[in-house]
């Protein structure tokens, strides 16, 4: 892995959260919500779950953009008032929607104990792992 490469691992690792940009299915259109993830950058995963907040419909529209297109980027970035503290890393691949996936779901709950920790807390809907084939990253 390169210098730039690990540093935006490292950038992605700070982030809290995320946007996910997939092409909506009816009309191409740019798609994107905010995303909880975590990392694996060994093999080069960006994953996120369908977890147990409050959505209208478990028929997402970001699972049914990935089933007609699997390209999808994923952004984080960080703001503050002083500049010189600005960054920003964007992940661009192919995602894939695995409905059993315990060890990438185990990735999520490490990562965010309070909100996933326990059994009746860990994510159930499908997990969506993007493979990632090229990271972008800036810093100030």
């Amino acid at each position: 892995m390169s210098d730039a490469a690990a540093a935006g691992w490292a950038l992605l690792e700070r982030a809290r959260v995320a946007r996910l940009a997939t092409l909506a299915a009816a009309d191409g259109a740019p798609h994107v919500v905010p995303i909880t993830f975590a990392c694996d950058a060994a093999r080069g995963l960006i994953v996120h779950a369908v977890d147990h907040k409050p959505k209208a419909t478990r028929a997402l529209a970001r699972l049914a953009n990935v089933r007609a297109d699997p390209r999808a980027s994923i952004l984080a970035d960080h703001y503050e008032e002083d500049w010189s503290a600005l960054w920003w890393v964007r992940a661009d691949g192919r995602a894939e929607i695995l409905e059993d996936a315990p060890e990438l779901v185990d990735l999520l709950v490490a990562r965010y104990p309070e909100q996933y920790g326990g059994e009746a807390r860990r994510p159930e809907g499908p997990v969506v792992a993007l493979h990632v084939e090229r990271l972008r990253s800036w810093s100030a």
